[in-house]
């Protein structure tokens, strides 16, 4: 995340497995063989048909990644509701991924030789078409893919038939759960479900629930003479959760990280010199002495680094003038350099120790977490976030509990993940379902979940992140505003775990959620100009300068918006802090 210099994210190490093709059937797809060039086919500017090298006939499809685009070719197939399909093709090349829309994906990366990729699904009720897909991943080499095979029945089936499923959006007050969806063409009625029964069949396209306390999963279908649509996505609302702690921070809020222990090209710049415009000051950062010790410790950045440091009783007095002002300065802990695993109850004992040491000595409001590289995984077998097992997991929570006990009500906790440790979890949580994935995939939802009633802001880092896939089953690329509306969206609706909607991930209050940003190009990658950042912030928290990605619901009370860095920004003559600000307070 907070980097001392520019690095590109680390690419997700998968797994997956070669799949024996089982008898064909019938094949649907459209030039599977690429002997007609392209035809049928969508595909990036990186895809080509080629003859060599080819598995058979006298074409091959040759597709080469660049830059955020995976160079995916896809093509839309007619296909019979309830029915069962196989996809399968043969490729060859580093990273080949194999899919429907809607569906799981398989993969593989043979090299020089040919393999064959196989994956099977079962078309929901009122389907009628399905999109296929190839695609490689970002940074990798050109890949080749040849005979591919859609083998089932196509075609619309004879008669009437059920309507397709709703969309489904989510907002909500303490204590109603308001759900709307577009009206779905040849439906003459709706059906809701709350945790998967029955509840309402309303003619119209809203209803409102209020339910007791607790957190629910609802979805709506949509119905005629013919039958009942599949059922819609499953947003998530969260009645009656325990109210924000009383911190002192405004409605918006701004979130900004202090070099304090080193300069990292950008300057110096002292608290005392720290703008208004920040309602949260971050220093950074707390390191421990060794990755397991768990013994953190914070220094100031040493005078031969940056002449302009202030002496320790400077920064201290400066930091209560900032108090007095209203603001809150927390230590965060981690960074890209501070690797901090947990390992053994006495890591565990000591991190608690040490870290409550900083902020007794320089007098701080609270902690962030900002745990990136390789201080979080999961361990084979640790599958269930509410539940979790694994020791730098299990100690982590354990030392943030004894750290808000100790400290009260007022005590501010904030966290700083990479998306990689979030909304991957969509996809993939640990080593994953079939294996073989990065462990650290997702691991910081079960600490998320378990201080979700002690957190006071989540501030997922939207940079420095590998395309993400969002709740429409669709690739989201940093930089632009539909990134930032479909990972926030993510944390905001709840999202289910490996796409398992019996094990979803509760949103979040919507006062614990600002969206991470790099404050200026110099900062780190996916820099998002001032304009999209704010189209961002308007489609989410209004439900306005929406693009193709549409959230599931309207989140009026969005928190605010992080930053690295505080010393960034003012390299880059305050654009982030003040116009952000100004867009905030406009806000109210």
């Amino acid at each position: 995340m907070k980097i001392r210099s520019l690095i590109a994210a680390a690419a997700l190490v998968l797994g997956g497995a070669f799949v024996a093709s089982p008898a064909q059937a019938a094949n649907i797809a459209t030039n599977p063989g690429f002997e007609s060039g392209l035809t049928g086919w969508t595909c990036s500017s990186g895809a080509q048909a080629v003859t060599t090298p080819v598995r058979s006939g006298s074409g091959a499809l040759a597709a080469t990644p660049a830059g955020s685009d995976f160079a995916r070719c896809s093509q839309t197939v007619t296909v019979q509701p309830n029915t069962a399909y196989t996809l399968s093709a043969w490729v060859r090349g580093p990273y080949v991924f194999l899919g429907a829309i809607g569906f799981s994906e398989t993969w593989a990366a043979p090299g020089a030789t040919w393999a064959q990729l196989t994956r099977t699904f079962t078309t929901g009720a009122s389907q009628t078409s399905v999109t296929i897909y190839l695609n490689g991943w970002y940074g990798q080499g050109t890949y080749y893919a040849d005979d591919v095979v859609l083998d089932g029945p196509g075609g619309n089936p004879p008669g009437p038939q059920p309507p397709a499923a709703p969309v489904l959006s989510l907002s909500q007050t303490t204590t109603d759960v308001n759900l709307s969806w577009p009206a779905v063409s040849g439906a003459t009625g709706y059906r809701v479900y709350r945790g998967g029964a029955l509840i309402s069949s309303p003619t119209g396209t809203t209803y409102t629930d209020r339910p007791a306390a607790g957190t629910y999963g609802y979805q709506v279908s949509a119905v005629n003479a013919a039958g009942e649509s599949a059922k819609s996505n499953t947003v998530t609302a969260v009645v009656g959760s325990v109210p924000p702690p009383p911190t002192g921070l405004p409605k918006r809020v701004m979130v900004g990280y202090l070099h304090a222990s080193f300069a990292n090209g950008s300057g110096y710049t002292r608290m005392a010199d720290v703008p208004n415009e920040w309602d949260v000051i971050n220093l950074s950062f707390g390191e421990p002495t060794s990755v397991t010790s768990g013994d953190i410790r914070f220094t100031q950045c040493p005078v031969a680094e940056c002449p302009n440091v202030e002496t320790e009783a400077q920064f201290i007095a400066a930091i209560r003038a900032k108090q007095q002002a209203g603001k809150k300065v927390l230590i965060s802990i981690g960074g890209q350099n501070g690797q901090v695993q947990l390992t053994t109850t006495a890591a565990r004992d000591k991190f608690v120790q040490s870290v409550g040491a900083i902020i007794d000595k320089y007098g701080l409001d609270g902690l962030d977490i900002d745990f990136e590289g390789h201080s979080l995984s999961l361990n084979a077998g640790d599958t269930d976030f509410r539940n979790p097992t694994t020791p730098v997991i299990v100690n982590l929570i354990a030392a943030l509990r004894s750290l808000k006990a100790r400290y009260g009500s007022r005590f501010i906790l904030t966290m700083a993940p990479e998306t990689f440790f979030v909304q991957l979890g969509y996809q993939f949580y640990g080593s994953g379902q079939w294996g073989g994935a990065d462990p650290r995939a997702a691991a910081y939802l079960p600490v998320i979940h378990a201080m979700r009633n002690d957190l006071t802001l989540l501030h997922v880092q939207d940079y420095n992140s590998g395309p993400i896939m969002g709740l429409d089953n669709q690739y989201h690329t940093m930089g632009g505003h539909d990134f930032h509306v479909a990972m926030t969206d993510m944390l905001l609706a709840g999202f289910p775990i490996q796409g398992n909607t019996n094990n979803v991930f509760p949103a979040l209050r919507q006062d614990q959620v600002a969206i991470g940003l790099p404050s200026s190009p110099q900062a780190g990658n996916g820099f998002t100009t001032v304009a999209e950042v704010q189209k961002a912030f308007d489609c989410l928290a209004k439900g306005v300068n929406c693009g193709p990605y549409r959230p599931r619901g309207v989140y009026p009370n969005l928190r605010g918006l992080m930053t690295w860095s505080i010393n960034w920004d003012r390299f880059n003559n305050f654009e982030f802090s003040r116009s952000h600000r100004s867009y905030l307070n406009a806000l109210g």
